[in-house]
């Protein structure tokens, strides 16, 4: 089936995003020298018990499959032709609100609805037969197919946020929690993929990351790894081709937050 290619869209942005990303060096760059040289900030209302942000995040995603015992199986004639079939990493970029609650001062509670656009990219990689030349017989010709499945996911993460004692401006900090996560394309509509999941999930979620305190508002950079706890795989409806050959599919993903408070 032929699907927009979601990478192709991200293409037109590069620019956009290499500035944000110098923008983001500096910001880091700026808060490290208010650390030794400026007066100590107030911004981030870490005192109030309830304090609002939003974020902006990028993420690098994929599946964790698992091969079924009928593709292990050397004697199935089924799927002999199918070499292996490999999720890879592809990009995507989500964006939300923060609401942080103010449990100690070094341990705050987390909500941070967002809204997520993933793309799920799988490589299918197999022999074929064609003839060969002359009395030679039928030749085998490696090939791969590639298959995008796109999501748009409302998540609801739930994330406790343990922080170092602060120096001057900045501060350290360890997050861990989970997420529910909601595909918001009906379930009829993921069935003519190749690769059909459910359209939900729940997570489990571990990060690090800075904040970093300037004079109108705190910057938190964090980097967070997301592993999916559901198997989401439909095999009954999924491409018969190669159906089979997987027994469960899980998501994970690596994901850049930029929190503004």
């Amino acid at each position: 089936m032929q699907t927009a290619h979601f990478r192709n869209q991200l293409n037109l942005y590069r620019r956009k995003i290499a500035v944000s990303i110098f923008g983001v060096l500096i910001l880091i760059a700026e808060a490290s020298a208010q650390s030794r040289f400026n007066e100590i900030s107030k911004a981030g209302q870490d005192e109030n018990f309830i304090s609002y942000g939003f974020f902006l995040a990028g993420h690098s995603n994929t599946w964790r499959m698992k091969y079924s015992e009928a593709f292990l199986d050397p004697t199935n004639t089924d799927l002999k032709n199918i070499q292996s079939i490999v999720p890879v990493f592809s990009g995507g970029f989500s964006l939300g609100f923060l609401v942080t609650f103010r449990l100690h001062d070094q341990l705050n509670l987390l909500f941070t609805p967002k809204v997520g656009f993933y793309e799920f990219r799988t490589d299918v990689n197999y022999f074929t037969a064609v003839p060969g030349n002359g009395n030679a017989g039928n030749e085998f010709v490696y090939q791969r197919d590639t298959y995008i499945n796109e999501a748009t996911m409302v998540e609801f993460p739930l994330i406790f946020k343990y922080k170092a004692q602060r120096f001057n401006n900045t501060r350290m900090f360890f997050t861990g929690g989970g997420s529910a996560m909601f595909r918001t394309k009906d379930q009829e509509e993921a069935n003519i993929e190749d690769f059909v999941t459910t359209g939900k999930d729940f997570t489990v979620d571990v990060g690090m990351g800075f904040d970093l305190y300037f004079k109108y508002f705190k910057f938190s950079p964090e980097v967070r790894f997301s592993h999916g706890l559901l198997d989401v795989y439909k095999p009954e409806e999924s491409n018969p081709a190669f159906r089979d050959a997987i027994s469960q599919i899980r998501r994970k993903s690596i994901t850049l937050y930029l929190n503004f408070q």
